[in-house]
Order: structure tokens, then C-alpha cells, then sequence
């Protein structure tokens, strides 16, 4: 089941008089909202589902990545996986294997003798997971064929990567990569998956906050947990009380935030950004213009006119 959100905007006009208590973290808001383009004369705007460009595979008023782009995303941030293929015997056996990737998401293998437990028959998958948080692991399942490097320029690039990934050589005999024909991309445990083509994968680029994600959202959790309350109780169209909040993930587009209910509901719930942002700079910008909307809006000295998210996908 995808997470879907509805379109969120705010229109009023910031107090020149209204200062928020000031919070001891990284994120602390400022007085008032400053995000680029997004000012009209003396109004504020934020438009929580606005993205400023259309991406390669989809259209501009996407508020979460695409399947390809978070299967590019996990085989970036990770290095280890399952492989698996048939023996000899047709019986199925998965090994564990460290691969680093090509430029464009290439599985790169480095396999010894005692790996190689391959028949003729080269068919295979990579399986690799994510954790997100404790909360969440997203997964994906790359399905092709082993193969070696079709002559020594290619079997350079391939170790290139390998090396970058792990800071130490392989042999030039052990490197296969897999020949992808599909990937099975799952958001989490006892979901269902949606596939994607190899071509949509390889044009797809990782997310941009990849490598700061978990930082970010360590931080929040950490930090700012009184903003992650507000964000669900503004932002979001609850018809109950929030026992507990947290953030799972961060991405170029927004942020999931897992929700608890009194007595035992868990639901989680998709919040936009106002803009699609590049780097974390541009992120803890635009969690400060939220944090700060939010607090004006509970603080009652503006009446939001937006429309929250109303769309939340139950976990338990």
C-alpha cells in the first residue's frame, strides 16, 4: 500500500511582534519563515506538496520518491545483501555477499571459490534491506543474471567502483555483476511490492539526502521531538490523540512520521515539504518554516487555511 498525502497550504501574514520561545537544538526556527521564492509581497506562503522541478519519472505534484529512485537509494546507502540462485541440485540457496554499485545501480559481486556454488544456469537475486529508524525497512529484490565483465575495460570499471565502496582491491577473476532484467521494490515487512523496469532503475537517481538522512532524523527525534507532536496534530487531520510521534526518514520530498494511538492503533503518515529540496541545509530550512507555521498556528495568533493531510496508513 502506497502512503498518499493531500495537498497542505498556509496563507497568512507573518506578525512583525509574534517571537517563539527559542529551542536549544540545530533546528531552532526563526522568527518568521524564509524560504527562497516563496515570499508574495508581505505574505507567507508554504505550499506542502509543492515540488519546484517535475522528476525523471514522474510529474511535479509528487510528494514521495518514486519505487526506482528508493531502490537506487537502499543500494546506495548499503553494501551488504542475499544472493540467491539454484544449485546444481535445483535446490535454492541464498549467501550472504558485499556488492558496491556501477553509476548506474549495477550490482557489482566479488565471489571466491567457496561462493561460487552457481550452476550453468546463472539466473539470480540480490535481496537488500534498509532499516529506517527501528521503525521501517525498506527492501529490494534486484532479479537477473550473473555475469562476468565482457573485456578489460569493463572489468576496470567494475573494480573502480568496488574500490571506492570498500577501500581495498579484488582480484580481477572474482567480479561478476548482475545483468538486471526487473527489481521488486517493498516499503516494508509484509507489504506488497511494486516492480520496477530495469531501465526506469538505472535512469533513476538516489535520493540527494542520502547520506545525511539518518543524521537528520536522529536529530529530530533527539532534539525536537515537541515539533514532530505539533507537526501531526497541525499538519495532519487526526480524529485522535497522539500518544506518541516519531520521525521514521527524510527524503528530497518530505518526511514519514510513524504515530501512535491510545490504546494500541500505529498508523504512519506522509508530511511534504514545502519544496523539494537538494541538501540539509535545505531541509532543516524547511523543517524551521514548519516548525514555525505550526507554532503560530497553535499558538492560535493565525487561522491556518490549508488543507491537512488526510490520508494515514494503519500499521497495527
Amino acid at each position: 500500500m502506497l502512503l498518499q498525502a493531500q495537498s497542505l497550504r498556509t496563507h497568512f501574514s507573518p506578525s512583525p511582534t509574534l517571537f517563539r520561545p527559542k529551542l536549544k537544538t540545530q533546528f531552532c526556527p526563526r522568527k518568521s519563515c524564509s524560504l527562497p521564492r516563496l515570499f508574495c509581497f508581505n505574505t507567507l506562503k508554504c505550499s506542502l506538496s509543492t515540488v519546484s522541478e517535475a522528476t525523471e519519472l514522474g510529474s511535479s505534484s509528487s510528494t514521495k520518491p518514486f519505487p526506482a529512485e528508493v531502490s537506487r537509494t537502499i543500494m546506495e546507502l548499503c553494501s551488504e545483501g542475499t544472493l540467491s540462485t539454484l544449485t546444481d541440485d535445483r535446490w535454492p540457496l541464498g549467501i550472504g555477499v558485499r556488492f558496491a554499485v556501477a553509476p548506474d545501480g549495477t550490482p557489482i559481486l566479488c565471489l571466491n571459490e567457496a561462493d561460487r556454488l552457481f550452476p550453468v544456469d546463472k539466473r539470480s537475486s540480490l535481496h537488500v534491506q534498509l532499516k529506517q529508524c527501528g521503525l521501517r525497512t525498506p527492501q529490494c529484490t534486484i532479479q537477473g543474471s550473473l555475469a562476468k565483465p565482457g573485456d578489460r575495460m569493463s572489468s576496470k570499471r567494475l573494480l573502480s567502483a568496488w574500490t571506492k565502496r570498500f577501500g581495498s582491491d579484488a582480484e580481477e577473476d572474482q567480479v561478476y555483476y548482475i545483468d538486471m532484467e526487473k527489481v521488486l521494490q517493498m516499503e516494508n515487512f509484509k507489504e506488497d511490492g511494486i516492480w520496477v523496469t530495469s531501465s526506469d532503475y538505472k535512469r533513476a537517481t538516489p535520493d540527494p539526502l542520502r547520506d545525511v538522512a539518518e543524521k537528520i532524523v536522529t536529530e529530530i527525534n533527539t532534539n525536537n521531538m515537541e515539533d514532530v507532536y505539533r507537526f501531526c496534530n497541525v499538519y495532519v487531520d487526526l480524529d485522535f490523540q497522539v500518544s506518541e510521534a516519531k520521525m521514521i526518514w527524510v527524503d528530497r520530498l518530505g518526511f514519514d512520521v510513524r504515530i501512535h494511538s491510545p490504546p494500541s492503533s500505529i498508523f504512519d503518515v506522509r508530511i511534504p515539504f514545502p519544496r523539494e529540496v537538494t541538501d540539509e541545509k535545505g531541509a532543516k530550512s524547511s523543517f524551521n518554516c514548519m516548525s514555525q507555521i505550526a507554532w503560530e498556528v497553535e499558538k492560535n495568533f493565525h487561522v491556518p487555511d490549508f488543507k491537512k493531510v488526510e490520508q494515514l496508513k494503519q500499521i497495527a
